[in-house]
């Protein structure tokens, strides 16, 4: 009786054993197909010519901090964007200069600015929104270039291959936590000089209860 007891109380360890390496083996999965979310707000990528413009020639930005992306930087110079309703100042520019000027805005701005900024991927301007720009030594008005930013994922092609997903795909997102849920339409980015981060503005991201230490996933 003994001996009985004895085996099966053995018994029960190894299967509670290998039911714990179960469990934390699949959270490792799991966490292996998060991705890292990227709050955005309102901000202005700039050509250099339009720099100089705004704040002098010869200007260069002055670096305030780097972001997730390889090379990209938050600087410390601002401007004013203007449409014909109102005005939002303390508009974030971000580095390093461009070949043509951008201007990511919120959804809401627009109504504020008055003006119209068709939802697009960075880089798709033809035909977009206007805006006037102000900056401290000058001013440029963008008969197009104001754009409400589509949310995307930025990832490298090895990181694609692991997903099952390739460049240009349109995918479902999953949000967990208490104001979670899914989010359609988002660009898959797949480029070589790209740091693994799923990019959403502010909006969306009180929508749902989401800041820069969220992670989602890609529904399957």
């Amino acid at each position: 009786m003994e001996d009985y007891e004895k085996l099966l109380e053995k018994l029960v360890i190894n299967l509670t054993s290998e039911n714990q390496t179960s469990v934390s083996e699949l959270k490792n999965d799991n966490h292996d197909l998060s991705i890292p979310v990227g709050v955005s707000n309102r901000h202005i990528h700039l050509c250099q010519n339009d720099l100089e413009k705004l704040f002098g020639h010869g200007y260069e930005l002055n670096p305030l901090k780097d972001l997730s992306q390889p090379g990209q930087y938050a600087s410390k110079e601002t401007v004013i964007l203007c449409g014909p309703k109102g005005s939002i100042s303390k508009v974030r520019i971000l580095g390093p200069v461009r070949s043509r000027t951008q201007v990511e805005v919120l959804r809401g701005d627009t109504y504020k600015l008055g003006i119209k900024a068709p939802l697009r991927l960075s880089g798709d301007l033809d035909n977009s929104g206007k805006v006037t720009v102000i900056g401290p030594n000058g001013s440029i008005e963008l008969n197009e270039g104001a754009i409400v930013a589509q949310r995307h994922i930025h990832m490298l092609p090895s990181d694609a291959q692991r997903f099952g997903v390739k460049d240009g795909d349109i995918v479902t997102i999953v949000v967990e936590g208490d104001r979670g849920g899914e989010l359609n339409n988002v660009a898959i980015r797949a480029k070589n000089n790209s740091g693994l981060e799923c990019h959403i503005d502010t909006e969306e991201a009180n929508a749902l209860g989401m800041n820069s230490k969220s992670r989602i996933r890609i529904k399957k």
